[in-house]
C-alpha cells in the first residue's frame, strides 16, 4: 500500500459540498493517511476567501473599528460548513479566542493562520482523523527562516504515533512559540514538508485544475496538459511564471525524491500531472515540455574594447549590483560586450546611480539601460535529443515578425530563453506553441 500525503487547496474546501468531495477522495484509498487543508476559498466569483476576510478583520481592528459584524461573517462561513456536513461540532470557544486576539492586536501571522487552523479542526472531525496543530510540528528559526532539519526530525517521530491525521497548512511556530506563516504557497509547502517527514510514496496536491498546462491559458487558447514533468523542468517553468505550484513548495519532496501528483478535486478521474525526479519518457510529437515567460525586465548593455582581456571585468560589474542588493537574471555576452538582465522593478530607483557606479568600476566605452523586455523560456528534457529544436523556435518567432533581443541557452540544451519586446510577448508565446503543438 502506498503511503500518500494529500493537500487540498482553498477551492477544494470552499463549502460543505466540497468538504464532502474531499472526504470521498481521502477515504477512497487507505494509503491517504495525512491531509493538509487550506482555508476555505471562494464559493463563487464575487466571494471572498476566508484568509482575505481575516486580513480585512485584522486591519479593522488595527484601526480601532468595531469588528463584530465582519467577524460574524467569518464565523458564518465555518458554521455553514459544519451544518452542511451534519456534524455535532462546535467552534464557539475557538471563535472567542480568535476574536480576543483581534481585539488585543495579536500578530498578523497568527490571525492569518486561523483560517487553516479552523479548517483543519472541522476536517479532522469530519474524517475522524487525529488533529495535529502545525504550530507543534512546523518550526522556524529566530531569524524567521524555516527550520527544515528540526521539523523533519521531530515531525517524523510524531507522525509515527498517528496513523491518520490532519495537519493545517500555511503556518508553524517561532522558537518563542509565536505563530509564523510561510510567505508564499504556504499550504503547498506544508504538504511537501509532511510528505518528506512521513517518507511518503506520493504527495497528492488537489486543486481546481487538472495539472499543469503547456502554456498560460490566459494567453494560449486551450493549451495541452503536461502529463509528466521533472522537478528540474518544473523549477524552470515556475520561475518563469507558470502557476499551480510555487517553486519553494517542491524542495522538501524534491530533496527526498518523492513524486507529486497535481489532481483536480472537481474531476477526480483526470490523471493530472506527475512531477518526478527523473524520466526518459517524453512526447515525441511535441519534444518540448512547456513554455512560460514574464514581462518586466531591463537590459544593462556594456561595451568596451578588449573587455575579454581585462581580468575581473565581469566580477567588478556584478560587484556593483551586489553592493546595491540587485540580483541578475541572465548574462549574455560577447568578446567586447556584456549584457546583464535584471528585473526592472529592482533597479527603478537606481538607474543613474547604477550607471555611474559601473562606469567608475570598469570605465566602459558605452553603457545603457533599456527597459521593456519580456523573457520567454522554452523548456524540455527532450530538446537535447532532438536536432533542430532551436531552429524551430527561431523560425516560429521570425515568421511572427518578432525581433529577438536576447538568446540564452545553457550547454545542457535543457531550455532556450529568448528576450523580446514586451509588446511582442503574447505573439511570441503563441508562435512557439503553435510551432511545436499540433
Amino acid at each position: 500500500m502506498q503511503l500518500k500525503v494529500v493537500k487540498f487547496g482553498g477551492s477544494s474546501l470552499a463549502d460543505a459540498e466540497h468538504f464532502k468531495m474531499v472526504k470521498e477522495i481521502v477515504t477512497a484509498e487507505e494509503g491517504r493517511r495525512y491531509v493538509i487543508p487550506s482555508a476555505p476559498g471562494k464559493r463563487f466569483a464575487e466571494d471572498t476567501k476566508v484568509t482575505d476576510m481575516l486580513y480585512k478583520c485584522y486591519e479593522l481592528a488595527k484601526k480601532g473599528e468595531n469588528i463584530e459584524s465582519y467577524f460574524n461573517l467569518i464565523k458564518e462561513r465555518y458554521n455553514l460548513i459544519i451544518d452542511g456536513l451534519g456534524l455535532d461540532f462546535d467552534l464557539s470557544d475557538e471563535f472567542v479566542k480568535i476574536k480576543n486576539a483581534f481585539i488585543h492586536h495579536a500578530g498578523k501571522d497568527y490571525i492569518a493562520s486561523r483560517g487553516e487552523y479552523l479548517s483543519g479542526l472541522v476536517l479532522a472531525n469530519y474524517l475522524g482523523f487525529d488533529f495535529i496543530d502545525a504550530s507543534d510540528v512546523i518550526y522556524f528559526t529566530d531569524n524567521g527562516s524555516f527550520d527544515a532539519d528540526r521539523t523533519n526530525e521531530l515531525l517524523g517521530e510524531i507522525l509515527k504515533n498517528h496513523k491518520y491525521a490532519v495537519i493545517p497548512g500555511f503556518y508553524g511556530s517561532m522558537p518563542n512559540g509565536t505563530i509564523k506563516t510561510f510567505s508564499r504557497g504556504g499550504s503547498d509547502i506544508t504538504g511537501s514538508i509532511v510528505a518528506r517527514a512521513a517518507e511518503a510514496d506520493l504527495y497528492e496536491n488537489w486543486t481546481d485544475v487538472s495539472g499543469f498546462m503547456m502554456a498560460d491559458p490566459r494567453i494560449i487558447k486551450d493549451p495541452k496538459p503536461i502529463d509528466v514533468v521533472t522537478y528540474r523542468e518544473l523549477r524552470e517553468l515556475s520561475y518563469m511564471g507558470a502557476g499551480v505550484l510555487h517553486e519553494d513548495s517542491i524542495f522538501p519532496v524534491r530533496f527526498a525524491g518523492i513524486p507529486i501528483n497535481i489532481k483536480n478535486t472537481n474531476d477526480r478521474t483526470a490523471p493530472g500531472t506527475m512531477i518526478v525526479p527523473e524520466t526518459d519518457v517524453y512526447d515525441t510529437d511535441r519534444v518540448i515540455t512547456g513554455i512560460a515567460g514574464k514581462k518586466g525586465f531591463s537590459v544593462i548593455s556594456i561595451e568596451k574594447d578588449m573587455m575579454n582581456a581585462e581580468v575581473g571585468f565581469c566580477r567588478k560589474v556584478l560587484g556593483v549590483l551586489e553592493e546595491l542588493g540587485i540580483c541578475f537574471e541572465h548574462l549574455p555576452s560577447g568578446i567586447d560586450t556584456m549584457c546583464v538582465i535584471v528585473n526592472s522593478a529592482d533597479i527603478a530607483e537606481y538607474h543613474d546611480r547604477l550607471l555611474n557606479k559601473i562606469c567608475a568600476a570598469v570605465n566602459p566605452d558605452t553603457i545603457s539601460i533599456e527597459d521593456g523586455m519580456a523573457l520567454v523560456a522554452v523548456v524540455g528534457r527532450a530538446m537535447v535529443k532532438n536536432h533542430g529544436t532551436a531552429a524551430k523556435v527561431f523560425r516560429a518567432v521570425a515568421k511572427a515578425d518578432v525581433n529577438i533581443r536576447m538568446i540564452d541557452q545553457g550547454s545542457s540544451e535543457f531550455n532556450i530563453i529568448l528576450g523580446v519586446n514586451e509588446s511582442d510577448f503574447e505573439t511570441t508565446l503563441n508562435a512557439i506553441y503553435n510551432e511545436f503543438v499540433k
